[in-house]
């Protein structure tokens, strides 16, 4: 079976330009390869939609349009991007082909009509004779429900744990499917420990839902997942088969500094073996730029000479102690990045802190601590002194008059 992997399409008010055309292109080329399935992994939004916005619209079109090509199974994402609740509305869209929403964990058959049958618990007790394909669906555990129950020190072993038993337990139908030529595909969304993210770094801590070993260990020949928005891929071959698991990716480049192509992948799995591709989507382009102390024109003209930003989004970004802050031309930055399609600037104020000079509360004199101090602070003493003395024999107006004569006419 052939079939149209996409994860982390993430329509929203902000996104809703890139999603909306990276997903676009994506259905266009999925019908092309004659993708036989569609499974969207998680975050189909980016938030809270409201039905009227017109990232909801765009999104309900696009699923649409993808099932009147084919069937779509949809899984429920991470809940802070898309709410419990959010799919719902697709389980009534219309189209050629039905779309299943899987918000529990469970199994559905892909049957050869092309219908989707449900298991009426968290599995089949045997595979649908009619079934063209198995698909086993854990979408994101609710930590909290799991911190409630064991204690939220624990929690994060405990949902690990509770999700390798969870997987091995469908070994066995798995097993069962294969023998009937049926093929097998495990649906999650979620972290694999040791992944990369789309930053590339190391996923490495002790609260990830999953292990390759234990995504192995369910024996389903393709395991498609979402969450993590870099495409990469792990392989298996034992007595299971050839088995498969894999990010797609998000669909679009919603970040900066984000590595690797964007895309959909393209699966074709059997009951004995899985392989993908990743087909790229016409992502936006980002371009980085970073300058360790105030901004310097010159050094950017040059960059931008050397690299070609027309249509690309460009960031900026600079740290300066915060008595240069006002000294940053902004405007200059963005006329010359005007044949970037957007621009961010982004600069990181410093503040500076100042050593304690150690005794000085216990000196008497003011010109023994002055002189303390800018030892410390690597200034001229004598110059502060005189500015002391100043302060104490001459009026503000005086002063004033001085330092206007000697900033000349």
């Amino acid at each position: 079976m052939r079939i149209a992997h996409f994860s982390d399409l993430h329509f929203g008010t902000k996104t809703l330009d890139e999603a909306d055309r990276c997903f676009g292109a994506a259905i266009d080329r999925a019908a092309e390869l004659g993708a036989e399935a569609a499974v969207v992994s998680g975050d189909a939004t980016d938030h809270a939609l409201d039905l009227h916005s017109p990232a909801a619209a765009r999104l309900v079109a696009q699923v649409r349009r993808l099932a009147d090509h084919c069937p779509v199974l949809m899984l429920q994402g991470t809940y802070s991007h898309e709410p419990p609740g959010t799919l719902a509305v697709f389980r009534s869209l219309g189209g050629r082909h039905p779309v299943h929403v899987a918000d529990r964990i469970g199994q559905v058959a892909l049957l050869r009509d092309g219908h989707w049958r449900a298991s009426p618990a968290w599995r089949f007790d045997a595979v649908p004779g009619d079934a063209a394909a198995l698909f086993t669906c854990v979408p994101t555990v609710n930590k909290a429900v799991v911190a409630a129950a064991c204690g939220a020190a624990d929690a994060g072993q405990a949902v690990g744990d509770h999700v390798a038993q969870l997987l091995a337990g469908y070994a066995p139908i798995h097993r069962e499917a294969r023998r009937a030529g049926v093929p097998t595909v495990g649906v999650s969304h979620g972290t694999v420990f040791g992944c990369l993210s789309e930053h590339g770094v190391p996923m490495a801590g002790f609260d990830h839902e999953f292990t390759t070993g234990s995504l192995f260990s369910a024996h389903a020949q393709a395991f498609m997942l979402g969450h993590i928005h870099r495409h990469q891929s792990w392989s298996q071959r034992d007595d299971a088969g050839d088995q498969v698991v894999a990010y797609a990716g998000s669909i679009g480049r919603f970040h900066y500094g984000e590595e690797g192509d964007k895309g959909f992948l393209l699966w074709d799995v059997n009951a004995n073996a899985a392989r993908c591709r990743l087909e790229a989507t016409p992502a936006r382009r980002t371009v980085d730029i970073d300058f360790a102390g105030r901004p310097d024109l010159e050094v950017l003209r040059r960059v931008l000479a050397e690299q070609d930003v027309a249509g690309a989004s460009v960031r900026v970004r600079w740290t300066v102690a915060v008595e240069d802050r006002d000294a940053v031309d902004r405007d200059s930055m963005r006329s010359l990045l005007k044949l970037a399609a957007d621009t961010k600037l982004e600069g990181r104020v410093v503040s500076v802190a100042r050593s304690r000079v150690e005794g000085i509360s216990g000196m008497a004199r003011i010109e023994d601590k002055v002189r303390a101090w800018a030892a410390v602070s690597q200034v001229s003493a004598p110059s502060m002194l005189g500015c002391l003395v100043s302060l104490r024999e001459s009026t503000p107006e005086e002063i004033a008059r001085s330092v206007l004569a000697s900033c000349g006419p």
